[in-house]
């Protein structure tokens, strides 16, 4: 387990940096005059759920020792509409309780696109332990596991949104239809920008910069619309709470410009948002990936760690394609269409890219819906696998892996994703029968939703041809 995290009174509070975006609590409310704090946890959605307190309040009601921050636990067990569960750990037959949530107070970090504002992630805790449902948690228990072996995990992640030319109000009203994205042709890498998607990326880099989470990169992408950020490589978890609080600043940003972002992977027909997880093992300081006389080619255990991939990624899909759109992507444009693996081939699963120190596995499955808690917890969990496994990937792909009908392919349906992980001895073996049983559940509803409605795409073919 992790160690626990730091109550209301550490054994020394740190001086206060007035530059410094992130630190003690009650100094940064002290030094910036913030207002009001948010208390946060992170949904299997990803996203971030919590209370918003005033500031002194909150420090006040933590100072006393006594009283511990609750909500519902529904909150790390409902789909993306909060729907409830009838059954199960979060659901009408448990009765809906609290959780305890504990909050980090040595790691409150300013929110430059929320004036006077800091949040706090706070982790449900079951007793005095991680709620083992919790998305920290279940990614948690990976890293644990691979540093058992003595690896760490180190990454960088790569995502793509798609920006629209109306708030996300103004889009509910249309019925989500008729949505003009700010660029409107194939933009790719170009810098002649339109000034609205100039902007919202320039006030994007700068919030993000001002609250700690600086971006390695922001590009234009190929469909309409569409804009691809790349962050800095660094630890797991940090990797993981710095993209929830991008997608938090990209939804206020874009409202306040009169924009709307979303993240789903398939917005529209023929366009893919991709969530990548850049990948490296490391060892006392020194990365493991790159053979020693080959800086270019995978050391055996970076092969062992591709099998792995190759192995267990399909068996998990649901923690990385959460929702019935989210198959809408894959095999569609730079989506991988099949469970392959190339040196700098963006037609595979998994791409090995870089060399000697920078040798690094490109995970190319999760789309832009994703959790990373979640996905990145099915990778490390199949990188675990290979390693202990001692398996090897078979040879890489050189060509377009889409048109080898010999490589299988990735799924393209939830309701099958959901049936293979659940039932997948393996799955149960590396992640535990609690966690697949929980997750599975919460992609069934997805399921469930959208199986009782009928679609534009449906009335289009069969109105008056069925």
């Amino acid at each position: 387990m992790r160690p626990a995290m730091r109550t209301a009174h550490p054994p020394a509070a740190p001086s206060a940096d007035t530059t410094a975006p992130v630190g003690w609590l009650p100094e940064l409310v002290e030094v910036f005059g913030l207002d009001t704090v948010m208390l946060a946890t992170v949904d299997p959605q990803g996203r971030l759920k919590g209370k918003e307190f005033e500031a002194e309040v909150l420090l006040a009601r933590l100072a006393s020792g006594r009283i511990r921050p609750e909500m519902c636990g529904y909150v790390i067990g409902t789909d993306l509409g909060m729907t409830p569960q009838v059954t199960g750990t979060f659901s009408w037959e448990s009765g809906f309780g609290d959780i305890t949530l504990m909050p980090d107070l040595g790691r409150a970090r300013l929110l430059p696109w929320e004036p006077g504002t800091a949040v706090v992630f706070a982790h449900p805790v079951d007793g005095d332990r991680p709620h083992p449902l919790a998305p920290a948690t279940i990614l948690d228990e990976q890293l644990d596991q691979l540093r058992c072996l003595g690896y760490e995990v180190r990454v960088g992640i790569e995502t793509e949104f798609v920006v629209y030319e109306c708030t996300a109000a103004d889009a509910a009203a249309a019925d989500w239809r008729g949505l003009r994205p700010v660029t409107w042709d194939d933009r790719d890498y170009a810098l002649d920008r339109p000034s609205a998607a100039a902007g919202f990326s320039r006030s994007l880099r700068q919030a993000l910069a001002g609250a700690g989470l600086p971006v390695e990169a922001v590009k234009l992408e190929s469909a309409p619309g569409q804009i691809e950020v790349t962050f800095p490589y660094g630890p797991a978890r940090e990797a993981c709470e710095q993209y929830v609080l991008f997608k938090h600043a990209a939804r206020a940003l874009t409202d306040r410009q009169n924009m709307a972002a979303t993240f789903m992977a398939a917005p529209a027909d023929r366009v893919g948002s991709g969530m990548h997880l850049h990948l490296s093992l490391w060892a006392k300081g020194e990365p493991l990936l790159a053979r020693a006389d080959d800086p270019h080619a995978l050391s055996e255990l970076g092969e062992r760690a591709v099998a792995g991939l190759l192995e267990v990624l399909p068996a998990s899909a649901p923690m990385w394609a959460p929702y019935v759109n989210s198959y809408k992507r894959l095999g569609g444009p730079f989506a991988p269409s099949r469970i392959a693996w190339g040196r700098d081939n963006r037609s595979c699963a998994v791409r090995v890219v870089g060399h000697g120190p920078g040798l690094h596995l490109e995970v190319r499955l999760p789309g832009a819906d994703a959790n990373p808690y979640l996905a990145l917890a099915a990778a490390v969990a199949a990188v675990r696998h290979g390693v202990t496994a001692d398996l090897t990937p078979g040879e890489p792909v050189t060509g377009d892996a889409g048109w080898d009908d010999d490589l299988p392919e990735v799924p393209r349906h939830a309701w099958d994703a959901i049936k293979a992980f659940e039932t997948s001895p393996l799955a149960c073996a590396l992640l535990g029968e609690h966690v697949v049983a929980h997750l599975a559940s919460l992609a069934r509803l997805d399921v469930d939703h959208h199986a009782a409605r009928v679609t534009d795409a449906e009335l289009a073919r069969g109105f008056a041809q069925a």
